[in-house]
């Protein structure tokens, strides 16, 4: 089957690489313009590329960097020898290359480089497929078991249409099943309207939820739909709604009782069809005994109730998450950075996330950004061994972290043989399995269907 390469080439240079690559069985995809191969497509549909640089200022360095950065292939450097001597090309091809070819062209070779190169796309992707599937669900990442209850709860709620309370600590992704519940109900081409109920001014909050009439008070110059009559036909998203006064609850509960809104300076109903969705990350059944917030409208709210999990909690899915953030924002990491070191990924699973999955992103992101070396390092992340080892963790935590990483390096010596491993652990190959999937072992937990008849026959033995 023809291979594809992806070939940056000026239109100033006579070299006829072309040529010498479809005489070999290579499909070139030619082009001499950086933005043009990204925006086609074109990184994505091959398998390795080359740049030509037969001078530093064929290309502004800025441009390769982003090329090179880009999708999971690998690429070559053509060069003329003097521009060995420019800073910027040297640093290019010393922390973004798969490698360089000095011209002229020795076939014999660039073909072995290009071999090499392809070979080492493959690894790549093959790593990468494997860390994507089955990783999640709802455009959330993790298997561990919290997050898999929590899409069985949300399997349920998006069949109906009930307001939603999610509950969790700040920065553990409440808007985000928000707004996989909204779009997964009835409602998904309905406008989904967010409101920070904790960033409203306390004087503004009725005209901001409700709206308001012409001139109903002073700077009113016309009329202003509110949040939740603009979200009428799909959902209306109240963050942080423990910290909603007292007046604006009543008004609140109102709607759900009602299905209308008033405007601020009206007296005439507005039915609204919108589905509320409310967060908080306050203990609300608390702040209903301190009289400040209204018991019925807790009751109204909590309808259907998601608690979401703590980063801490979520035993196995820091490294899955990280992984996600790092190939979400790939366009913006610095060249050199191929991923994470063992030492990076032991420091994550023992830190205790005090800002859940937001300081994880931040910590992800800042660290592509500004690491030095080809892998990002704990101190990148802003962690240290040191200090993860001090981190208080409860004890079923640090069983799950001692057993998933003794799984792991024994299959690993049994070069991923699961009766082997589970002789060596002392356990039934049923009792290894059940392991693998809820610690959420990688390369291991792949073969559903094995696991299933092993079930089936192995069950007895356990």
């Amino acid at each position: 089957m023809p291979r594809r390469i992806a070939l940056l080439q000026s239109a100033h240079s006579d070299l006829d690489l072309c040529a010498v690559l479809e005489k070999h069985g290579w499909i070139a995809r030619k082009s001499p313009d950086v933005h043009s191969l990204i925006s086609q497509h074109v990184v994505e549909d091959c398998d390795v590329g080359i740049v030509v640089l037969e001078r530093a200022e064929d290309f502004e360095y800025a441009d390769l960097v982003a090329l090179l950065a880009a999708g999971t292939i690998e690429w070559v450097i053509v060069n003329a020898r003097s521009v060995l001597s420019e800073p910027s090309v040297a640093r290019l091809i010393a922390t973004a290359a798969f490698d360089f070819h000095t011209l002229p062209i020795d076939e014999e070779r660039l073909l072995a480089v290009l071999g090499h190169a392809v070979g080492k796309a493959h690894i790549r992707r093959s790593l990468t497929a494997d860390d994507v599937s089955g990783t999640g669900r709802y455009g959330m990442v993790g298997r561990s078991a919290p997050m898999l209850a929590l899409y069985r709860a949300l399997d349920r709620i998006v069949r109906v249409d009930a307001p939603v309370l999610i509950s969790g600590e700040s920065g553990t992704g409440k808007e985000v099943a928000a707004r996989a519940i909204h779009g997964h109900s009835a409602r998904p081409y309905g406008p989904f309207i967010a409101v920070n109920c904790g960033a409203l001014p306390a004087n503004l909050v009725q005209s901001e939820l409700f709206g308001h009439e012409k001139g109903s008070f002073t700077g009113a110059h016309q009329r202003k739909i509110g949040s939740i009559e603009a979200a009428s036909g799909g959902t209306v998203f109240l963050d942080e709604i423990g910290d909603l006064p007292l007046e604006s609850q009543a008004s609140l509960l109102r709607f759900l009782q009602e299905k209308t809104i008033v405007r601020v300076g009206s007296t005439q109903p507005v039915s609204v069809d919108a589905r509320v969705i409310a967060a908080t990350n306050v203990d609300l059944p608390q702040a209903v005994r301190r009289g400040q917030f209204r018991e019925d409208l807790f009751y109204r709210l909590n309808v259907l109730h998601i608690a979401m999990p703590s980063l801490r909690e979520r035993t196995g899915d820091i490294a899955l998450l990280a992984d996600a953030m790092f190939r979400m924002h790939s366009s913006q990491k610095a060249p050199n950075v191929l991923g994470f070191s063992e030492a990076a990924r032991q420091a994550m699973e023992m830190h205790d996330w005090p800002g859940n999955v937001r300081e994880l992103m931040n910590r992800v992101h800042q660290a592509m950004i500004m690491c030095e070396g080809r892998q990002i390092e704990a101190s990148d992340l802003g962690l240290s061994e040191r200090q993860a080892r001090r981190v208080p963790i409860s004890l079923e935590r640090a069983r799950n972290v001692i057993e998933r990483e003794l799984i792991i390096s024994t299959l690993e010596r049994n070069r991923h043989n699961m009766a082997a491993t589970a002789r060596q652990l002392g356990v039934s190959r049923v009792t290894l399995y059940r392991l693998v999937q809820k610690l959420a072992i990688g390369r291991a937990a792949e073969p559903h269907a094995a696991v299933r008849s092993l079930g089936r026959e192995g069950d007895n033995r356990n």
